[in-house]
């Protein structure tokens, strides 16, 4: 039940449970990790499970910011790898 992420075209694809999202890169203005446990964005929309995960990777985006909670270290570089292939 991890929080996945992959490239679909010019998107990037937000996998988890059933739910799947497709940012596109044009519009990721900056990803970085949050040391806080639930996130500083009020508004953000988050996706994973809080508890039990020691990532949480913020995607600020001109559709909203997303945080992306997980326990797979390097997701923020794996998405930022991504963006330079784009």
């Amino acid at each position: 039940m991890e929080v996945k992420v992959s490239r679909n075209g010019e998107n990037l694809r937000i996998q988890w449970q059933l739910s799947q999202i497709d940012i596109p890169f044009s519009e990721i203005k900056e990803v970085t990790n949050d040391d806080t446990y639930s996130g500083e964005e009020k508004k953000a929309i988050r996706i994973g499970y809080p508890y039990g995960h020691t990532d949480r990777v913020v995607i600020k985006a001109k559709s909203g910011t997303y945080i992306l909670y997980t326990s797979n270290g390097g997701t923020r570089e794996k998405i930022l790898l991504l963006m330079e292939a784009s």
